[in-house]
């Protein structure tokens, strides 16, 4: 990537309020210039205000960046109150409305740049040249290790190969500096956007059902077949000829739960 090159960062929210402060704390110290850097937002079924305080921190970021965009789309969706949002239950459900949710603000954000940077608002701390490391890869879809302390265990468990059974702390013990994965996580991803223009989304439905890749059994159920939202772009990118990476030793900090 040259620095000519535009990067658009791209972070679907809900119920986040707690987590804007942090979010754009590390976006300010981010060494990628804001001058090509482009900021789009999608808000959805938020009870916590997310949407105004959004809308204020976008007017002042308009000053500083390429472009800024808000969007809203409400699902509907919402976890059952004293239930953690990965109870077995619901995320067959709740994956799909994720994976709707990013499309929905892909199709609406994406203008004439050329990587997206996908970026989960929670994720709490991350090198300020964390974009320069990525890149530097020459890999058009790839991400770092996503942990809750550095050196600890896999915090992003979508990101795997091998059915599954082979994660990124597992590649870190490897030794493997850059990893060949089959799917990919979401806290943050970096893919070239042309591949997003040429129709790689993130499957709101259980795709890749012919693909050798998907995990079988479905850790959601026996009788599923296929993967969605992040695990089925990285099938659907194979499906369109392009290979997922990771970097096992670059690792960026998820807020625990």
């Amino acid at each position: 990537m040259t620095q000519r090159e535009k990067l658009l960062i791209l972070t679907p929210v809900k119920n986040a309020a707690g987590s804007l402060d942090r979010y754009f704390a590390l976006l300010s110290r981010l060494a990628y210039p804001r001058r090509l850097t482009s900021l789009g937002f999608l808000e959805s079924d938020s009870s916590d205000g997310t949407h105004a305080l959004l809308a204020r921190h976008v007017s002042l970021l308009r000053r500083r960046y390429r472009r800024v965009g808000l969007w809203k789309r409400d699902f509907g969706f919402h976890i059952p109150a004293g239930l953690p949002r990965w109870a077995p239950a619901f995320q067959l459900p709740r994956r799909t409305v994720l994976a709707k949710s990013r499309n929905h603000l892909l199709f609406h954000a994406l203008d004439d740049e050329d990587w997206v940077l996908w970026l989960d608002v929670d994720v709490i701390d991350y090198p300020p040249d964390v974009v320069g490391r990525l890149l530097a890869t020459g890999k058009d879809i790839v991400h770092p290790h996503c942990v809750l302390d550095y050196g600890g265990a896999t915090h992003d468990l979508n990101a795997w190969r091998d059915g599954g059974r082979t994660r990124m702390a597992d590649l870190r013990q490897a030794g493997e500096t850059v990893a060949r994965l089959d799917a990919v996580g979401g806290t943050m991803l970096l893919v070239r956007a042309d591949i997003h223009r040429d129709g790689l989304i993130f499957p709101p439905f259980l795709y890749g059902k012919g693909s050798p890749a998907v995990r079988r059994p479905h850790p959601l159920g026996p009788n599923l077949v296929g993967e969605l939202e992040t695990e089925g772009l990285g099938i659907m990118a194979q499906d369109m000829g392009h290979q997922c990476w990771g970097l096992p030793g670059l690792e960026i900090l998820h807020a625990k739960e």
